[in-house]
């Protein structure tokens, strides 16, 4: 567990047990579910070993992880967070969203992998926009493809091209994606200038990006309106690395 803070402090409570660097990062892995000690490394692309062993410690002390070993064939011994650790999805869903807003478009040697919608999506889902909707939408972003499914507002991220009929199918890059979620591009603006080609619906487009958006969870009072850095106008995968 991290060094404890001297004040009664829920936020100071939970930086005590997830504070550490790169503890919300192992975290975010292990919200896809377990993995081997081995998988945690390749998916934390600069963590040396000995601080990967050091955080799932303290996060194990903190009741946020436990390890169990598979049955066989397998054998594997896995991490995996407890039902107090997957509470954070949430925390880690507002951070992305947050973070999105000035980290800025990939840059060539940034280390983006191609599944990285499958935890964009649901960091960018407003589920009371989507409450009753029904529908599917392939999004296909550079040289990767997501199907979004919607079945009665509840939300399916699948890789690649999945859906045989889907009520969408648009094509666009990264920084159109972007726009489009942040809510700087409009959707109609999109169309008009060719950024995004389609299949289906134009006005499903608009649906979709209302649905999946940066905009803050909570209303701000009158006035109060929250104002993103300049560096807004960058790109969404980097948003979770998956």
């Amino acid at each position: 567990m991290a060094k404890r803070f001297d004040q009664y402090c829920p936020v100071a409570h939970a930086l005590s047990l997830v504070g550490e660097r790169w503890a919300l990062l192992v975290v975010r892995e292990l919200l896809k579910g377990p993995k081997r000690y081995t998988d945690l490394v390749a998916g934390l692309p600069g963590i040396g070993t000995n601080i990967l062993a050091t955080r799932l410690r303290e996060l194990e002390a903190g009741g946020v992880v436990h390890k169990r070993k598979l049955p066989p064939p397998a054998a594997s011994t896995v991490y995996e967070l407890t039902p107090y650790g997957a509470g954070l999805e949430e925390v880690i869903h507002a951070i992305a969203r947050w973070g999105a807003r000035s980290l800025g478009v990939p840059r060539r040697e940034d280390d983006v992998d191609h599944g990285w919608g499958l935890n964009a999506f649901p960091a960018l889902f407003y589920p009371e926009r989507a409450r009753g909707l029904t529908e599917t939408y392939v999004i296909r972003v550079d040289d990767d493809a997501f199907t979004v499914r919607l079945v009665d507002g509840r939300l399916r991220t699948e890789p690649g091209e999945t859906a045989e009929t889907p009520d969408l199918d648009a094509r666009m890059d990264i920084s159109t994606f972007f726009g489009l979620a942040s809510g700087d591009l409009p959707p109609e603006t999109a169309l008009e200038q060719g950024l995004v080609g389609i299949e289906g619906d134009p006005a499903g487009l608009a649906r979709c990006f209302h649905v999946f958006s940066f905009a803050p969870r909570l209303v701000p009072a009158a006035g109060d309106e929250p104002h993103a850095p300049d560096a807004v106008g960058a790109a969404a995968p980097a948003l979770i690395r998956t």
